[in-house]
This record gives C-alpha cells, structure tokens and sequence, in this order.
C-alpha cells in the first residue's frame, strides 16, 4: 500500500484536468473577459495558496486559476484544493471534484501534501465569502478562520494569495441569510452558517444556495501576488495565537489592498467602455 500522502496524489487525472484546462480556455475565459496576472510569480516547491472566494457554488475564480497555472507550469503547480465535507462526499460531486485535485478540507491533509511537496488551494472564507451580499462583493471576508496560516507556518511553507475581483458580480446575493440558517439549523445538519437569498439568471429570485446559474457575464480580474513568507515556524509558532493573528492580519490586508486595486481598475475599465 502506498504512503497516505501518496494516495492523495494518485486519486488526482492529470488527463481530466488537462481536458477542463481547455474548455476553461475556450469558454470560461472569454465569458467573463478574464485576466490572470501574476502566474510568474509561482515558484516550485510546496506552497499555500490562499485565495478569496465568490460565487458561490459556481467558482469560477478557481477554475480560472487552476487552468492558467496548468497551462504556465504544468501539473505540478496545480494545488490540491481543500474541500467541504459535502463535496467530497455526495457521490455526484465527488466524481466531478477529487479526480481534479479536491480532498477534504482538515488539517492532516493539508500536512501530507505539503510535506510531500505539494501546493494546496484553500479559501479561508468558506460558505460566508462564497455567499456574502452584493454590497460586500471588494471586500475580502474570511470570518475570522485562521487555520490557513496555522498551517502555513507549521509546515514552514510561504502563503501565496490569489486575489479575484468580479466574480462575485456574476449573481447578485440580497442577504446572506445567516438568520435562516440558524432558524434551519443548516449550520449543524449541513456546516453551513449562511442561507442565502440570491438574486440570479434564469431563476430570479432563489432562497438557499442556488446550485446552477447561468452566471453573469461579469469581467475577472485575478492577481497572484508575492508569496508571503513568516518569520517563525513549527509547533510553537503555529500555537501561538498572538502570532497567528498578527500573520492573518497580514495575509488579508494585502488581499484586501489588491482586490481594492483591481475593483478600481474594473471600473475604470467599464466606465472606457461605455465612453
């Protein structure tokens, strides 16, 4: 049998991801007038990319990514993305996901891939990013969770952040519903603390996570910006909380300062071309 890390690495189809590489290429990318800027900074060696969410169930931000870092440097900077229970799970979502890379989001396999030299995916924000209101769609929210850098400076790795600005424009989220969601008990059946109420094509108005939409052809904007690289690492560093909050500080203001960046470019952008 081979090593637990290893068994992670051979669930993954190499041939799959290059076959949605293409048709991300040849329709995702135009659809919503994509950029992905920065794929040049990625160095090998293991590595945590930390990227903000949107869109809900739809991703686009990182089918765009992924495609563009397989195109520029192959499979081997391709992150494994650390995912909910419910994807790896629901036997429909499982056979679409885990040959493209997604295990289940836990601290453990986040240690076994990075110490066997892989470059991860995660989005710190989860459901609450994914589903936050329109208002708050240049905001970069990741609720508090920490546990990304944690990691990171545990296994002595650089954080990589991936910053998308537009995709969160592609339905409009009315509220986040955190209310239902506890009214429904959804954060203890399902892991989730949001029921959203969505605005979307061709349903109009939908309440609960819309599965399938035909999303907006929004413009996307996505950045890989430098890699951030701690001072301290191992066990005693990652259980110092001061230290870990003052790293997390650091990883989502300059999220925030780029997806500033890029949202004022966006505009820019749509305000030429309606001159």
């Amino acid at each position: 049998m081979p090593p637990r890390g290893q068994q992670l690495f051979e669930r993954r189809d190499e041939a799959r991801i290059a076959r949605l590489s293409s048709v991300v290429d040849a329709v995702v990318r135009p659809w919503f007038r994509a950029e992905v800027r920065g794929i040049e900074r990625i160095q090998p060696g293991p590595a945590l990319y930390v990227g903000n969410h949107n869109a809900g169930l739809m991703m686009p931000e990182a089918l765009l990514f992924g495609a563009a870092v397989y195109q520029a440097h192959g499979i081997d900077a391709v992150p494994f993305g650390l995912a909910g229970d419910a994807i790896v799970s629901l036997p429909v979502l499982r056979e679409l996901t885990v040959p493209l890379g997604a295990v289940r989001a836990n601290p453990e396999n986040a240690r076994r891939l990075l110490s066997s030299g892989a470059k991860v995916l995660v989005y710190p924000g989860g459901d609450v990013e994914a589903m936050r209101p329109f208002r708050d769609r240049d905001r970069i929210v990741f609720d508090g969770r920490r546990g990304y850098v944690r990691t990171a400076v545990r296994e002595g790795v650089p954080v990589i952040p991936v910053v998308t600005a537009g995709a969160h424009s592609t339905f409009v989220v009315l509220t986040d519903g955190q209310w239902i969601a506890k009214l429904l008990r959804a954060d203890r059946l399902l892991r989730i603390k949001v029921w959203p109420i969505t605005l979307c094509l061709p349903w109009g108005i939908v309440v609960g996570p819309a599965l399938v939409y035909l999303p907006w052809p929004s413009r996307i904007l996505q950045e890989v910006l430098e890699p951030i690289r701690f001072d301290r690492q191992g066990e005693e560093a990652a259980a110092d909380e001061a230290y870990v909050r003052a790293c997390a500080e650091q990883v989502e203001t300059t999220m925030q300062r780029a997806l500033t960046r890029l949202a004022q470019e966006r505009r820019a952008m749509r305000q030429e071309e309606r001159t």
